[in-house]
């Protein structure tokens, strides 16, 4: 989303100016250079929890939780109180200083808990919902309550402007290759000529939105979106993990093998993870731009293997 505010100021004329809370600000800019030198980006060092806003502002987003599965693994109290704490310090301090401004909060399909087999795509109404008596489910459920408390804060006051993004799974540029995201490791090992190698057995259904296409979606949601009410972003072009490592096997150059640990029970039907995002493309008139095709081909561009 930072990347897109510098190619807005520089590439479309626009004067857009944002602060950006980091809890490690010289860290962010040894990573990202171009983005941290832009005149028009002011970075602030704080915690999420505990930081306080100056000034007004035209809208705030707010994505500061780290989408962990070693914190949440590890110390699931921290996330369940990053998430929760957080979010009730940013509405507070917004309502002492702004009041009437759109907040954008990122949350995740996570809060739907296990999609059942049957249903094809997971839509904003379905009312399922994680374990609570697990710990492993201290972000899903940190994710609930902090739209609960979205919900809450809009109620007492009409001004603020909550809307609620539930992300899914992404592609593109920035993608973490080492993390938990199976799309960031198969795109990993083909840079290191392969094999691909896939842990399970291939058969989980997923989605992937390219991530030039995710921050139009949220930029969109800020500004456009309906207060309230939660949208579901990401693809709902569906397709297994097998299919997915192969896709990416084919775009690398050289192409590379796949190995599949796994063998599929045919008598179990295949997990999914694949959101209905009918709501925000109708409301916001926003389809993906970039099909999976074309976003594999150019993250592993971006990761230097070219087609």
């Amino acid at each position: 989303m930072l990347r897109a505010i510098v190619y807005a100021n520089e590439r479309l004329g626009t004067n857009i100016q944002a602060d950006v809370l980091s809890r490690d600000p010289e860290a962010f800019k040894l990573r990202e250079p171009t983005i941290a030198s832009h005149s028009r980006l002011r970075f602030v060092r704080g915690q999420i929890t505990d930081s306080r806003l100056e000034g007004a502002y035209d809208g705030v987003v707010h994505a500061a939780t780290e989408a962990s599965a070693s914190l949440n693994d590890t110390r699931p109290d921290v996330m369940l109180q990053t998430i929760v704490d957080g979010t009730r310090n940013l509405i507070g301090t917004i309502i002492e200083s702004s009041g009437a401004i759109p907040v954008l909060f990122t949350s995740s399909g996570a809060v739907y808990g296990p999609q059942p087999p049957e249903m094809t795509h997971l839509p904003e109404t379905y009312p399922g919902a994680p374990d609570c008596t697990r710990p492993a489910s201290a972000y899903a459920e940190g994710k609930r309550a902090a739209e609960l408390l979205c919900a809450c804060y809009h109620a007492r006051h009409p001004a603020l402007e909550p809307l609620i993004a539930r992300c899914f799974a992404f592609i593109g540029p920035i993608l973490p290759l080492d993390a938990h995201f199976a799309a960031g490791n198969f795109i990993r090992d083909a840079l290191r000529g392969g094999p691909i190698r896939i842990a399970g057995d291939g058969a989980p259904f997923r989605s992937y939105l390219y991530a030039a296409d995710l921050a139009v979606w949220l930029w969109h949601l800020l500004f456009r979106g309906e207060p309230g009410v939660a949208c579901n972003v990401g693809s709902d072009a569906a397709l297994d993990i097998e299919s997915l490592a192969r896709l990416v096997a084919r775009h690398a150059r050289p192409p590379c093998e796949v190995t599949i640990a796994g063998s599929r029970d045919p008598a179990l039907p295949p997990p999914r993870y694949v959101p209905d995002v009918t709501r925000i493309t109708r409301a916001l008139d926003l389809p993906p731009f970039i099909g999976l095709e074309e976003a594999v081909s150019r993250t592993l561009a971006f990761y230097g293997s070219t087609e």
